[in-house]
């Protein structure tokens, strides 16, 4: 009976174990997600900053003509 429960204790072990490996891979996961989405947000408004200075300087130099 003890080498019974021994082997259950370390099945349940196991388990427990890959439970939270697989809970974590899906934090780390979702965590690359969001930080992947903050990036691309960030670049976006770059550009849009950009394109609005090299508007800004166009009409800049438009009205000086």
């Amino acid at each position: 009976m003890d080498s019974q429960n021994a082997s259950y204790n370390v099945g349940q072990a196991k388990g427990q174990a890959q439970e939270k490996a697989s809970n974590m891979m899906d934090k780390a996961s979702d965590a690359a997600h969001s930080a992947q989405d903050s990036m691309q947000q960030a670049g976006q408004q770059m550009q849009e900053k950009a394109q609005g200075a090299t508007d800004s300087i166009k009409s800049a130099l438009n009205s000086k003509n």
